[in-house]
C-alpha cells in the first residue's frame, strides 16, 4: 500500500462507537459517502502498483544500509519539523493550551534537542499530542467533508480535506520555505522513505477488501481526531500523522 495511506492506520477505531458518538457533530460524517468509488478503487490500485515497484524498493534498501538509532533520529527530526503545523492548527482551533504544548515542544527539541534528534521536551512533561491538520480545522469551523477521495500518490481524503492537505504542505510545513529546490525535494524524499520505513509492518492490519478496511479505518480514525478521541481507538496511536504532512 501506498506510504500516504498506510499513514492512517496504527490509529484507527473500530466499532460503531465511532459512528453513535459523531452523529452529534454536523462537521463529522457518521457514513463515508463515496459517489466515486469505482474512479477511487482505479487510483487505488495505481497507488498500490506504485509503493510495490517504487517505494518499497526504496525503503527495504534504507532499512539495510541505515543503522537503526539513526533511523530514529531520523523520525524524530522530521517528527519536530511536523510540530509547526501541528500548534498551527492547535491555534485555528482555539486550542491555545495544546498549541503552547506543542510549541513548547518545537522550541525545546529544536535548540536542547539539536534540531529535534532527541526528545527532550517529552522528559520535562510536553507530550507529543494527537494529530493536528487543516483539514480537521475545517471541520471544527463546520465545513462538511463532502465526498470520500482517494488521491493519487496521496492516498484517502475528502474534497474538505484536500484543500486542507495543500493548506499544511504549502504553507504550514518548513520545508515548503526552502528555496532550493533540490534541497527541499531532498527533504520531502528522505520524509517519505522515513515514514514508509515506520509503517512496514501496518500492512497486516488489513483485512478483506483492502480498499474497503482503508476507506473505513480512516474515516474511522478522522472522526477519532475531529472529535479529539472521544470515539473508542481500539488500535492505539503506534505513529503520528502530523510527522509526514508535506
Amino acid at each position: 500500500m501506498v506510504v500516504f495511506v498506510l499513514a492512517i492506520l496504527p490509529g484507527t477505531c473500530t466499532g460503531l462507537h465511532a459512528v453513535e458518538l459523531a452523529a452529534d457533530n454536523d462537521a463529522v460524517s457518521t457514513h463515508i459517502h463515496d459517489p466515486f468509488e469505482k474512479v477511487n478503487r482505479v487510483v487505488f490500485k495505481f497507488n498500490t502498483k506504485t509503493d510495490d515497484i517504487l517505494v518499497r524498493p526504496l525503503v527495504e534498501g534504507y532499512q539495510r544500509v541505515v543503522p537503526k538509532p539513526v533511523a530514529n533520529a531520523v523520525h524524530r527530526f522530521f517528527a519536530n519539523l511536523g510540530e509547526v503545523s501541528q500548534f498551527s492548527n492547535d491555534l485555528m482551533q482555539g486550542k491555545v493550551r495544546q498549541a503552547g504544548n506543542d510549541a513548547g515542544r518545537f522550541l525545546i527539541n529544536t535548540t536542547i534537542g539539536l534540531l529535534g534528534i532527541y526528545d527532550p521536551a517529552s522528559s520535562m512533561g510536553l507530550k507529543v499530542s494527537e494529530p493536528e491538520d487543516f483539514g480537521q480545522t475545517l471541520a471544527v469551523w463546520g465545513i462538511d467533508d463532502g465526498p470520500y477521495l482517494m488521491l493519487p500518490l496521496m492516498g484517502p481524503s475528502t474534497l474538505r480535506d484536500a484543500p486542507g492537505m495543500y493548506v499544511d504542505s504549502s504553507f504550514l510545513h518548513p520545508v515548503s520555505y526552502i528555496d532550493h529546490v533540490r534541497t527541499r525535494n531532498t527533504f520531502i524524499g528522505l520524509g517519505i522513505i522515513d515514514l514508509r520505513a515506520m509503517l512496514m509492518d501496518t500492512e497486516k492490519l488489513i483485512e478483506g477488501d483492502s480498499y474497503t478496511f482503508i476507506r473505513e479505518a480512516w474515516g474511522q480514525r478522522r472522526n477519532y481526531l475531529i472529535l479529539d478521541g472521544a470515539v473508542e481507538d481500539d488500535f492505539g496511536g503506534g505513529f503520528e500523522e502530523e510527522d509526514f504532512d508535506f
